[in-house]
């Protein structure tokens, strides 16, 4: 094991890099300010909400499912069930969530928008959305639904699977 100069030379020069990264004040500060800031919008917009609405019927989905393969349930399962996706779950879900906004919106603009979210203006809409986003939720799943099952769809699927001959270019497997 000798020494290598070159990769001596590049491990130091990434060292200083990473300590100067994480002792310039101004660097770490405006990501941690810009990440609070990306937090309080999520909160003030009403979209934490919308967030919990997602975890809602991520498990009533998932309890559809059980209920499906196993009609006896004992109450005690669904106290335990409706735990399984908690405050660490949704931490990490906003956590997720937190650099899609960093990789989309300029930090001003997220401060614009948290101002224009905390006007009255927007109270109504914030308490309305969970509600509205979940009644329309239902009639997007009963329309793709009728869409889907119906005869119409189906016969022009039916035509595009013939015309792409899909069949042919994946044949089923013989048992």
């Amino acid at each position: 094991m000798g020494f290598d100069k070159k990769k001596n030379t590049a491990g130091i020069v990434a060292l200083f890099v990473l300590l100067w990264l994480s002792a310039n004040p101004v660097f770490s500060e405006t990501s941690s300010e810009k990440e609070n800031d990306i937090r309080k919008l999520l909160q003030v917009s009403g979209i934490l909400d919308q967030l919990s609405y997602m975890q809602d019927s991520l498990l009533n989905s998932v309890s559809m499912m059980i209920t499906g393969s196993f009609p006896k349930v004992p109450e005690a399962f669904w106290g335990e069930f409706n735990q399984l996706l908690g405050k660490k779950e949704m931490d990490e879900l906003v956590d997720r969530v937190i650099p899609v906004y960093d990789k989309h919106m300029s930090h001003e603009t997220v401060k614009k928008l948290i101002t224009m979210f905390e006007t009255p203006f927007w109270d109504e809409w914030k308490e309305k959305m969970p509600i509205i986003s979940s009644e329309a939720g239902v009639i997007g799943s009963e329309w793709g639904r009728e869409h889907t099952q119906s005869a119409a769809f189906n016969m022009r699927l039916d035509g595009l699977i013939e015309k792409y001959e899909l069949e042919k270019l994946n044949p089923r497997e013989q048992k």
